[in-house]
């Protein structure tokens, strides 16, 4: 019987620094490595409430609660048609400073997608385009810009842009 109940509590002694190390994991703070999958290029930053509301209420894919920063970047690129299905912006949040240009660039994943603002401080919206490599641009100023792909914005395709 030593031998038994030696073997479970090296078990549960493995088992239980393992746990440790995997919750260790997740309490850190966020990196450009958050777990959206992207590669934000900078770390999460806090959401104003208006924009996490929107992106909540309308269970946008990808979005974890924070904003890539990438404040201080000159240009901006934001992957439409990511994730596993291609319906997702990524990133689903993003700040950037007043006068940066922002581009959307298609995967070709997920279907047809647009963009198309639905609150914010100027309206624009893009053609419906399915084609990896298109893109669309624009240089944006202070405010928050909260847009959907229209073919997709029922299966939670939802993105925003904070302009600082």
């Amino acid at each position: 019987m030593t031998g038994i109940n030696s073997d479970r509590r090296k078990f549960l002694a493995a088992s239980g620094t393992a746990l440790t190390i995997a919750v260790a994991g997740c309490s850190g703070g966020g990196d450009s490595d958050g777990d959206d999958g992207g590669d934000d290029g900078g770390s999460g930053v806090d959401v104003p409430e208006e924009v996490d509301t929107y992106l909540s209420d309308n269970d946008a894919n990808g979005y974890d609660g924070s904003a890539a920063d990438e404040t201080g970047s000159s240009s901006v690129t934001i992957q439409v048609g990511a994730g596993d299905e291609g319906l997702a912006f990524d990133p689903a949040a993003v700040q950037v400073d007043s006068g940066t240009e922002v581009t959307w660039e298609w995967t070709g994943n997920g279907g047809a997608h647009n963009v198309n603002v639905q609150e914010g401080p100027t309206d624009f919206s893009s053609e419906t385009v399915d084609e990896e490599g298109h893109t669309f641009s624009q240089t944006l100023e202070s405010g928050n810009y909260m847009y959907q792909c229209d073919p997709h914005s029922t299966l939670g395709m939802h993105g925003a842009v904070i302009v600082e």
